[in-house]
């Protein structure tokens, strides 16, 4: 059965902003509170002021990128956010695109492949063994961290394209996908990543996905509402890229309107009632996701924080399964 989760719609300037989500994900049947990486905020430390407030629950991070630290920190990291939280912890990771890594390392990583390999299995040695001993063309790393008694740390890696699914499917425990529609999610991604966990001799692993998504209101203009929600990433080359392999055609610079009405048509941007978005939803389920994190940034960046948890509660109980 497919696992909803939700992610929170914002970036928390001040930690105590993300407690009523906190609470939300607590006492709801969500299994996992999201963040995703922003340069206002650190997620890992927001989700463990909110469990420090007593608002526990597992959380997951979508995606951190790679040139923001090595991976020998992302691991303390990581442990440090399952010891703060005393929860299950999801540390994904991913190279961000080409602009950023050029903005923070000089020059963007000869291989996009070649790097989450080397960064995803360090922090894996170091997770599972306590220590790393690996030379890699972008990342290495001969170091040990102690041994803790932690609640379990998945290693995730995003994924857009079929190559990075099926890397992930040889190294992560968890694809988490944004953007990307439940045809696309079926047909490529996930029998690339059983390909590559086919190759690698282990177990495939299971898809989070994270879905924008927001309910049909009269008084809403669904264009806005989408490209509030992805107006970035439609300008990024690998999402683009992806976008097009899915039958969605953008073009920023020429028709952000419709830019927007291809999401819209393609599936990448869920509108509607409740009964349509269960559909919708519902797709989502029978391409094979484990997890659906429903994204309702464009609601959040419009309308408000407290709009959007509202919609993400109604989702919760009256959407999800």
């Amino acid at each position: 059965m497919t696992d909803y989760s939700f992610m929170v719609p914002f970036v928390p300037l001040r930690p105590q902003q993300l407690l009523p989500y906190a609470a939300l994900a607590q006492w709801s049947s969500t299994r996992c509170m999201w963040q995703g990486q922003a340069a206002a905020s650190d997620p890992m430390q927001t989700f463990t002021y909110a469990a420090a407030q007593g608002f526990q629950t597992p959380v997951g991070t979508s995606v951190q990128l790679m040139p923001f630290c090595h991976p020998f920190d992302a691991t303390l990291r990581a442990r440090s956010l399952a010891a703060g939280t005393g929860q299950p912890v999801v540390a994904g990771f991913g190279p961000g695109a080409k602009v950023l890594q050029r903005s923070l390392l000089g020059a963007p990583y000869r291989s996009q492949l070649g790097a989450v390999r080397d960064y995803l299995t360090i922090v894996r040695s170091l997770l599972e063994t306590g220590k790393a001993d690996y030379e890699g063309e972008f990342y290495s790393c001969r170091n040990t961290v102690p041994p803790m008694p932690l609640p379990a740390i998945e290693l995730g890696v995003g994924i857009l394209r079929p190559r990075m699914a099926e890397l992930a499917g040889e190294l992560s425990d968890v694809a988490i996908s944004w953007l990307t529609p439940a045809a696309y999610l079926r047909d490529t991604v996930i029998p690339a990543l059983r390909r590559g966990a086919e190759k690698a001799g282990r177990p495939a692993p299971r898809v989070a996905a994270l879905v924008p998504v927001a309910l049909s209101k009269p008084e809403r203009d669904v264009i806005q509402l989408a490209l509030t929600s992805n107006a970035g990433h439609m300008t990024l080359p690998h999402y683009i890229d992806m976008l097009r392999r899915s039958g969605i055609d953008v073009n920023m610079e020429e028709s952000p309107e419709n830019s927007a009405k291809a999401l819209l048509a393609g599936g990448a941007f869920l509108y509607g009632d409740r009964s349509e978005l269960k559909d919708r939803l519902k797709e989502f389920e029978d391409a094979g996701v484990d997890e659906i994190v429903l994204n309702l940034t464009g609601v959040a960046g419009l309308e408000g924080k407290q709009v959007a948890l509202r919609e993400i509660e109604t989702l919760l109980r009256e959407v999800a399964p």
